[in-house]
């Protein structure tokens, strides 16, 4: 039987941690504490509702993460 695959980790970090960030300089920090992938979405953008372990999404406005959450 083949193996049950294991999830990535979600690095144990504060989301709210990257609000008032400039874009560019949180995606940095973001990878740097370990998220796998980090996805910036305009305000309002329609997007898919899966959940991802490892992913971090940011709403950038004006350049400054005004809104961030795992998944």
């Amino acid at each position: 039987m083949a193996p049950i695959p294991t999830p990535p980790v979600q690095p144990d970090d504060a989301p709210e941690s990257y609000l008032g960030l400039a874009a560019e300089g949180a995606e940095r920090l973001a990878r740097e504490r370990g998220w796998s992938t980090v996805r910036a979405l305009p305000p309002g953008a329609i997007i898919t509702m899966e959940y991802v372990s490892g992913r971090l999404n940011f709403e950038v406005e004006g350049g400054t993460v005004v809104r961030c959450w795992p998944g």
